[in-house]
């Protein structure tokens, strides 16, 4: 008989990790996805009121949740300091210490430091041409993680249930 709990408890405990395993993937995709809503923010920000940057990293902040908002808040205080730093220095090295624990994927960081880095350049239209073509490419990042999601999810729980049923026929 305890042996027989034991077995549940195993085969539960696994097959809880495969789905903790597939709800961890859903999450990254959310956050994904609300990183493009807040590029949406600043570019819509950055066409409609034309204001200073961290003026609008200001008002961009007060409406989204964190971590981005003390990331957003932290950029605008820097840039509003600016002493010999251009901005986009000041919003990489923002991106690489406010943005380190968000656990983004690497390539997934390089896409924000690139985006902010057109935020600092050029004029407005230049800057609006070069924010939309890098929210395409955030586009197709966000398509490319939903296509893999689901056979990742299904990989997540049969490795789980198959784990637990091995471990199973093993202690037994």
């Amino acid at each position: 008989m305890q042996k027989l709990i034991g077995s549940i408890f195993v085969l539960t405990a696994t097959a809880g990790a495969g789905y903790l395993y597939g709800e961890g993937l859903k999450d990254y995709l959310r956050q994904m996805e609300y990183l493009r809503y807040i590029a949406g923010m600043i570019r819509g920000q950055l066409e409609y009121t034309g204001a200073p940057l961290q003026e609008l990293l200001m008002d961009v902040s007060a409406k989204i949740k964190e971590p981005y908002k003390s990331w957003l808040e932290h950029t605008a205080r820097r840039t509003a300091k600016r002493t010999d730093a251009d901005f986009t220095e000041i919003w990489k090295g923002c991106v690489e210490k406010d943005l380190g624990a968000a656990g983004l994927k690497k390539e997934h960081r390089e896409w924000i430091r690139d985006f902010g880095a057109f935020l600092g350049q050029g004029d407005r239209e230049t800057m609006g041409r070069s924010i939309e073509l890098s929210m395409k490419q955030m586009d197709l990042m966000i398509r490319q993680q939903r296509e893999e999601l689901a056979g990742k999810r299904k990989i997540g729980n049969w490795l789980g249930v198959m784990s637990g049923l091995f471990l199973i026929i093993l202690l037994w």
